[in-house]
């Protein structure tokens, strides 16, 4: 079983690298083109501009698992090149994959007509068309304990417990673009709203049932702290963007911190650019809670610059980032540092 399992996961997912491929050429082609193209090519133009504009912060939200499907590497190079200043992702975004791969993992190609009764036998977990042992995974799990275990006792926004796991692949991880170790290197905040559905969920679950058994005090996630320091972040900043692949709670939190900010009798401007990259449909009542225009109407996002993507993201994400890179304007920015900033104002 075991030799048929390694067979199994042998063929690597490999991450684009927005470096080393220039689509600027592509994306200005779909300038003059039609349908999904000329929308692709529109929200390249939008997210250059937020990196052109010198009073704009950036944030960068991610569903879905497009992070295991090959956009890693463009979510750690955006961070890594001032492209990004905070991001808000899903839980299994962060921990069950990139976290997962800073710890020497892999994903692997597989197929979604693949018997699922055997994957599971040989301890194979499934994501559509990739592969994730489960074993790898359960040392994730653990992983995240020992670092909970190793926190003084207290409550913590997600942001405060992923710089940790930064922290720690900085110091022992096994890849060195990873978006987590490169996020706590540069000072970048990550917030993951619904920390707990994800990896990092059965770690922290095991380090209070441990705990709470011995008598003691245990470390615990606040997603109300998470939702004031990102309303903080907005606050801080006259401008502010959003680049969205995917939708769910990641969108909505952060387009939330200007009713938020409203709430604490702070007037802020609405998220002057938007970008979102999603298959959702909106004739539901869907999207993940609204078009951007919908938007509009909950004083979230102005519409001036706002543009909807109706692709699955691995196909365009990596062609807009591509295009941005190359375009050159991050060169002039710097990121705001909210880390830091973050923790000198929570203490």
């Amino acid at each position: 079983m075991k030799f048929k399992k390694k067979c199994v996961l042998s063929d690597q997912v490999k991450h684009f690298d927005i470096k080393k491929i220039d689509s600027t050429a592509i994306i200005e082609s779909m300038k003059d083109m039609s349908f999904t193209s000329r929308d692709a090519w529109r929200a390249a133009d939008i997210f250059d501009k937020m990196l052109s504009d010198k009073n704009c912060i950036i944030i960068m939200t991610l569903a879905g698992s497009t992070s295991a499907g090959g956009c890693m590497k463009v979510y750690a190079d955006l961070v890594e090149n001032n492209m990004v200043d905070a991001v808000v992702a899903t839980g299994a975004s962060i921990v069950d994959m990139d976290f997962f791969e800073g710890l020497g993992f892999r994903h692997y190609k597989g197929t979604p007509f693949a018997d699922d009764n055997k994957l599971r036998e040989m301890g194979i977990d499934r994501i559509y068309d990739t592969y994730i042992d489960e074993d790898e995974l359960k040392v994730c799990d653990s992983t995240i304990r020992s670092i909970a275990d190793s926190m003084k006792p207290g409550s913590y926004s997600s942001r405060e417990f992923i710089r940790e796991m930064g922290k720690y692949l900085s110091l022992q991880g096994k890849k060195k673009d990873s978006l987590v170790r490169i996020a706590y290197e540069k000072g970048v905040p990550i917030f993951c709203p619904a920390f707990s559905d994800s990896s990092a969920g059965f770690g922290l679950v095991m380090h209070q049932w441990k705990r709470i058994n011995e008598g003691k005090k245990h470390v615990s996630i606040d997603s109300v702290k998470d939702f004031l320091e990102l309303t903080k972040i907005k606050m801080s900043s006259s401008e502010s963007g959003l680049f969205m692949v995917g939708g769910g709670v990641p969108k909505n939190f952060a387009q939330d911190t200007v009713v938020c900010a409203e709430c604490l009798g702070v007037e802020v401007p609405m998220h002057k650019y938007a970008v979102q990259i999603t298959v959702a449909d909106v004739r539901d009542g869907a999207c993940s809670s609204s078009t951007l225009k919908e938007a509009c109407s909950w004083g979230k996002v102005d519409t001036t610059f706002e543009q909807m993507v109706y692709a699955e993201a691995t196909t365009v994400v990596p062609l807009i980032a591509s295009y941005a890179y190359h375009k050159g304007s991050w060169k002039n920015r710097k990121t705001g540092n909210f880390n830091k900033k973050l923790d000198k104002k929570g203490k």
